[in-house]
């Protein structure tokens, strides 16, 4: 799984301009399901976001989670997370996991993080046309990935 981690103030998703989710500070997720993955990968990654420490202090460090602050999250699936670019112009999205497999792991996941959390986790749609709006705060972006998690 791949995940690119926005600190946010607010963040939004809108499909057919119906809000399917809101949050204020907190963290937008827009995360990419491999055919590889599996619930280990899930649960590795649910882990980390929940306890990442990239919310300020009393003294302006990082030394806060998303649980610490109280925070929410947005969950936002997005299979261009695998895109290949190496030949051509056209973007590959082979690596991107089939939608019988992708959403069922989306959905999953925003279970989990709800689990993790201890409140619902705002999701977007999967397979929609969706428009998000956000403003990071920062800005602080991050991007994992369960497959290299030596380096993560």
């Amino acid at each position: 799984m791949r995940a690119v981690i926005q600190r946010v103030t607010h963040a939004s998703c809108t499909v057919d301009e119906v809000c399917t989710g809101k949050i204020d500070a907190g963290l937008l997720v827009l995360i990419g399901v491999e055919e590889e993955d599996d619930s280990t990968d899930m649960q590795w990654l649910a882990q980390k976001l929940v306890n990442l420490r990239i919310f300020s202090d009393d003294a302006g460090l990082m030394n806060k989670s998303v649980q610490d602050i109280g925070g929410n999250i947005l969950l936002i699936s997005q299979f261009t997370l695998f895109a290949q670019t190496k030949k051509g112009n056209r973007p590959s999205f082979i690596r991107a996991a089939r939608p019988d497999k992708a959403n069922p792991m989306y959905l999953a996941m925003g279970k989990h993080l709800s689990e993790l959390l201890g409140k619902t986790v705002q999701m977007g749609v999967f397979g929609a046309d969706m428009k998000i709006d956000l403003r990071n705060d920062g800005p602080v972006t991050i991007i994992m990935n369960s497959k290299d998690k030596d380096n993560f």
